[in-house]
């Protein structure tokens, strides 16, 4: 076992004295120790039970022969620090995790690992340190929120919650109306209810087969569940105790390039956060598969979207698609297309294949996943675009977009910050027909690459979702819906094109020919480039000031630099 390098020998000696410190016995040194990643914190709606959770699956572990140490990373609620200078702090976060799950498992050689994650940035930076330590790892997240409901029945979540104050701000709603919707918009603990990042990464989880069936859509808090982490719990045992099992199952033979490629095609199965095609190409790097943008491109023409999720369609949510047959009956729905969309024969934590898990999984109510006969799209949810406003590509989530914004050209209207972006919405500057242009807000330019709910919510909020558009080199909310396009790159901050952009410049969006162009000649380009100098926002902490020294763009998963 990995873990005898700390544990056999008498020169372990010491070492076995400090074990003993935390109360192993004689018997203990010879069973595998497991590492039990949690993300238990008190601020996140997702995460506040997270504790109750570790002892379920610590209690499990020890009856099944091995010993768990508990272990946990830090988070960061997307939602709590939208709006204001705390999101700067969210996709840093995402490093700090992966770094702290390779720290705490290579420092202690411990032999194998349950991550136990759920919203966020905080999924994919736990999937990226187990990459990087590669011991047999199974994650079992939190759930999802069940849905909110309204008196009059409606069902609601977070992203109501967001427009509702643009709603507001139009003065379409009443306070008391605003107030009803804040009460009851987030009913209960896990991941907010729709398909936004978080329930994006905890399906793709399964998806990727790194997770149990049904991880991405039985409810938090719930007896069912619990023995998910019971479940869950029991594997990871059976894996660490065999050595051909563990040499086997190790992190990255599961989470390969097949594995890659099959998250990608539910991602645009079922419309995903636009935020996945940030975290996917930084897992994949971190796998060691060669995945990039245009790749994505290939795969949404395989694969027809046949599931809508709030926010693309708000009154559908992880609950629904899990009564419906959850997202192996969506997987196997798509490979019904006949392309070959799905690698069948990857393995999966439980050590069936993807092929064998989804086989018997059927859609039980086709009003919620679509037959492939009749998708909502032939193509996927999500969408690159390309052109000499993105030579490295952006992002749209193609499923959260209105039919009639799939092509659309407007006047630019720029603001500099996210900030100066809600002042100018809010007080009438941008009107129908224009594209709003949200700058110096990438990786390096936030620095953090903030998720920017606010002004999306407030444009739909004001009625303006079907007549106006957004670029920036920032990024969405899962929550986010509209003709949204983030992770411009090159990012202004780097030089790219939108720094350069002017007011009144028409920007030209096609979506179903993946183009973002703005009328420009390349002469013109290159004339205002020549007097260019790139805004430089101050930021007040080290660790943002290391972030952006060391941070690449969105197209390269904004991932830290090693070299």
């Amino acid at each position: 076992m990995r873990s005898d390098e700390v544990k056999k020998g008498y020169n372990r000696a010491p070492h076995r004295s400090l074990f003993r410190a935390t109360g192993l016995k004689d018997e203990d040194f010879d069973k595998p120790f497991i590492g039990v990643a949690n993300s238990f914190n008190e601020v996140i709606p997702g995460h506040f039970f997270l504790d109750e959770y570790g002892k379920i699956i610590k209690d499990e572990i020890r009856k099944n022969g091995c010993v768990p140490f508990e272990f946990n990373t830090i988070g960061v609620d997307d939602g709590i620090a939208m709006g204001h200078d705390g999101m700067l702090y969210s996709l840093p976060s995402r490093e700090i995790i992966a770094s702290s799950i390779e720290t705490v498992m290579n420092a202690h050689k411990l032999d194998a690992m349950i991550c136990i994650p759920n919203c966020d940035k905080i999924t994919p930076g736990m999937i990226m340190g187990a990459l990087r330590v590669n011991v047999p790892t199974v994650f079992v997240s939190g759930g999802p929120m069940k849905a909110g409901k309204l008196d009059d029945g409606t069902s609601i979540d977070l992203a109501t919650a967001f427009e509702a104050v643009g709603e507001f701000e139009a003065g379409n709603i009443t306070e008391d109306r605003l107030t009803e919707i804040e009460c009851k918009a987030c009913p209960s603990g896990g991941s907010c209810s729709g398909m936004f990042t978080a329930n994006s990464m905890n399906t793709l989880m399964e998806a990727m087969g790194i997770a149990l069936k049904n991880n991405g859509t039985i409810l938090a808090q719930t007896p069912e569940r619990e023995e998910l982490l019971r479940v869950a719990a029991r594997r990871i045992c059976e894996i660490a105790k065999d050595e051909a099992l563990s040499e086997k199952l190790r992190m990255k033979n599961i989470l390969n390039e097949k594995a890659v490629n099959n998250a990608f095609a539910v991602d645009m199965a079922m419309g995903g956060s636009s935020n996945t095609v940030l975290h996917m190409l930084a897992i994949a790097k971190e796998a060691g598969v060669d995945f990039n943008l245009k790749d994505i491109n290939n795969m949404s023409k395989r694969v027809s979207h046949i599931a809508k999720i709030s926010p693309s369609l708000t009154t559908v949510h992880m609950e629904d698609v899990h009564k419906a047959g959850g997202v192996s009956a969506v997987m196997n729905e798509i490979t019904k297309r006949g392309n070959n969309v799905l690698e069948l024969d990857n393995p999966t934590v439980e050590g069936e294949t993807i092929g064998e898990r989804i086989a018997s999984s059927e859609i039980t109510n086709t009003d919620i996943i679509h037959t492939i006969d009749n998708p909502y799209s032939e193509v996927g949810g999500l969408a690159i675009l390309f052109g000499n406003l993105a030579k490295e590509g952006a992002v749209v989530k193609t499923a959260g977009i209105d039919a009639s914004m799939r092509v659309f050209s407007g006047k630019a209207v720029c603001f500099d910050s996210q900030q100066k972006a809600i002042v100018g919405i809010t007080s009438g500057e941008v009107k129908a027909g224009d594209v709003v242009v949200i700058r110096y807000e990438g990786p390096r330019g936030g620095p953090g690459m903030q998720e920017m709910l606010a002004p999306t919510s407030l444009i739909m909020g004001m009625g303006l979702g079907d007549k106006v558009a957004l670029i920036t080199d920032g990024r969405f909310s899962g929550a986010t819906r509209g003709a949204s396009i983030g992770h411009v790159s090159p990012e202004a901050a780097e030089g790219g094109v939108i720094g350069l952009l002017e007011d009144g410049d028409i920007i030209d969006i096609d979506v179903d020919n993946y183009l973002l162009s703005v009328r420009l000649s390349d002469e013109e380009i290159e004339k205002r480039r020549e007097n260019f100098k790139p805004f430089v926002k101050e930021v007040e902490g080290s660790w943002l000031k290391q972030y952006r020294l060391l941070v690449t763009n969105a197209s390269n998963g904004a991932m830290l630099r090693t070299e």
